[in-house]
């Protein structure tokens, strides 16, 4: 214990540990902030990976509206668009 006083005595050693504990704990990037940070940076890149699924699956939906006959099949299905003398029935299972 006496040696470790020994090493706090010292002004450079315990100059170095002050500068620690403040890069550490009290700076305005300390270590608390820095991990909270991260964690918001990976959350965001999975969204934005998710985001980048979502416009390339849109992108080949636009790809394959480009024939009239597709554009239809689509407007029924997904749309739920009908002709005039049509009636359109849609069932929802719980």
């Amino acid at each position: 214990m006496k040696k470790a006083l020994g090493y706090l005595k010292n002004k450079f050693i315990l100059a170095t540990v002050i500068f620690v504990v403040y890069a550490l704990l009290l700076d305005d990037n300390d270590i608390f902030n820095i991990i909270s940070q991260r964690s918001k940076l990976s959350a965001l890149q999975a969204e934005k990976s998710r985001i980048e699924e979502d416009l390339e699956e849109t992108r080949s939906t636009l790809k394959k509206l480009e024939e009239r006959s597709e554009i239809e099949k689509f407007a029924r299905e997904k749309k739920l668009f009908k002709k005039d003398d049509e009636d359109v029935f849609v069932i929802f299972y719980e």
